[in-house]
């Protein structure tokens, strides 16, 4: 009988399981053209003024339905087992300088002060699964600056014989002790946290707490209504020596790609539904690729026959052949040498790393298809360098490592430098874009630095942006000092 009950709740959790991959799947399907359409008009430069600004809000609120359900699907499959780490190494800085740059703008656009502190010895490589403990920190940092208005976020780090205590501390609203448990519940929020504009999806402490105990650790709060709140997060992550194919550093984030080195490749596109067809063809030959498109696995299969491609581009759930089938046809007829096959769908939950690499298949990306995600695997796959605009996305750790980058903004008139810094501290994308579009207007011969601030503000990387314009007031008062000049 109580097998029989295990049994029970199994084939339970199994069909909640598939049902909600299934509701997430129908919903990725619109979604990919909303957000895919979105990233393709902003970045077309006649889209400006309040047109970008709605798309931009269009993109957002698209991403943030993208997480819902993202959190949703991720829930499911961690309940399911489905869920499996893979531990590598992994630099540590980089990680941490990773995640610096996507809150402190947040944080910074609140006026909230962020912090990275650490204690003890702080390994230079850890052997750990990148991308969860990359989740958890996002996951809890993110909530400490949601729920803050004031004050601070700290981020503080202490390793003791290979254990590494993470706090992630906050000055913000705290959390009533009848709420503390609650709050790790799907969908559940603290009675505070409900009167918060922005009270995120729900999911993102649920998530944290299985991932952390995935990974053997421990997830605990401190907390006091009005006052803050601290977690903190127990995890085994032991340093080892440095990868040697990954320890040339982390350097400069990497610009937007405009084309690529070497001759032009040809790209075979397998959906269908015609119009995540033509989104992957409207983001993919800007870059020089010629897009071919098949409407089946088994017009693919006769294209490849007739004339094999560089790369194919395979959905997974179609009508006839579905992705796998197709891929098991295609490595019959070619290895993966000659023929790399890229997995691109939205149903996420057949994603299976070992069966991918039976088929010799390079890579699985999902729906809605992020642009990163898709060159990065177009870039292992296809062993191409990505040609860059000349626009930096991250300003170098000091202003004596890039001179050329803060000395021409120094040239900006000072009263507009100011403005600029205001905006960007502030967070206020709308108006910082529209003072740029302005200043370009009345300082023409100011275009370069200015389009290459805009380029920024689109891309609300208010940090670099920042961090120029600090660069460029710097450089300017260090001429002023200069004892050269008297």
């Amino acid at each position: 009988a109580l097998q029989a009950a295990k049994d029970q709740a199994d084939s339970a959790n199994m069909a909640k399981t598939r049902y909600v991959a299934g509701m997430t799947h129908e919903l990725r399907t619109p979604l990919t053209s909303i957000l895919g359409y979105a990233q393709i008009l902003l970045k077309n430069p006649q889209i400006d003024g309040w047109l970008r600004d709605t798309v931009a809000t269009m993109q957002r609120s698209g991403q943030h339905m993208h997480t819902l359900i993202d959190g949703s699907l991720e829930l499911a499959r961690i309940e399911a087992g489905r869920l499996r780490l893979d531990p590598v190494a992994l630099p540590f800085n980089e990680l941490l300088i990773d995640v610096e740059h996507m809150v402190r703008p947040q944080a910074e656009a609140k006026g909230l002060r962020f912090a990275i502190e650490r204690e003890g010895d702080v390994p230079a490589w850890v052997r750990a699964d990148a991308k969860r403990l990359r989740q958890i920190l996002i996951n809890l940092l993110s909530n400490a600056v949601r729920f803050t208005e004031a004050g601070s976020v700290v981020l503080r780090l202490d390793f003791r014989q290979h254990v590494a205590r993470i706090e992630v501390v906050d000055t913000g609203i705290g959390i009533a002790p009848q709420d503390q448990q609650r709050i790790f519940l799907p969908f559940e929020r603290g009675s505070a946290g409900r009167r918060v504009s922005d009270a995120g999806t729900g999911l993102g402490l649920t998530i944290t707490h299985l991932l952390t105990d995935m990974m053997g650790g421990e997830l605990t709060l401190q907390s006091r209504p009005g006052w803050g709140s601290t977690f903190t997060v127990r995890l085994y992550l032991p340093g080892i020596a440095p990868d040697p194919a990954r320890a040339q550093g982390h350097g400069t984030l990497l610009r937007p790609a405009t084309g690529y080195a070497g001759g032009r490749r040809t790209l075979l596109v397998v959906d269908d539904q015609p119009l995540h067809r033509q989104l992957l063809a409207g983001l993919l030959m800007p870059l020089g690729f010629v897009v071919r498109e098949a409407a089946s696995g088994q017009e693919c299969l006769e294209i490849v026959q007739q004339q094999a491609p560089d790369l194919v581009l395979l959905d997974l759930t179609m009508d006839g052949l579905d992705g796998w089938q197709t891929a098991a046809a295609l490595r019959q007829m070619l290895d993966a040498r000659q023929l790399p096959i890229v997995f691109v769908s939205a149903n996420l939950l057949d994603h299976q790393p070992e069966r991918l690499q039976a088929l010799q298949c390079q890579a699985f990306v999902g729906k809605p298809v992020i642009e990163s995600e898709l060159l990065d695997a177009l870039e292992q796959a296809l062993a191409i360098e990505w040609q860059r605009d000349a626009v930096p996305a991250e300003v170098p750790p000091s202003a004596g490592a890039a001179p050329h980058a803060s000395e021409p903004l120094a040239l900006l008139p000072a009263a507009l430098r100011e403005d600029l810094l205001r905006l960007a501290r502030q967070g206020q994308a709308p108006a910082l874009r529209e003072r740029l579009r302005q200043a370009r207007l009345q300082w023409p011969q100011g275009a370069t630095q200015l389009d290459g601030l805009q380029a920024l503000a689109d891309r609300f990387d208010f940090q670099a942006l920042t961090d120029l314009l600090r660069l460029a007031q710097d450089a300017l008062e260090e001429d002023t000092d200069d004892p050269r000049d008297a």
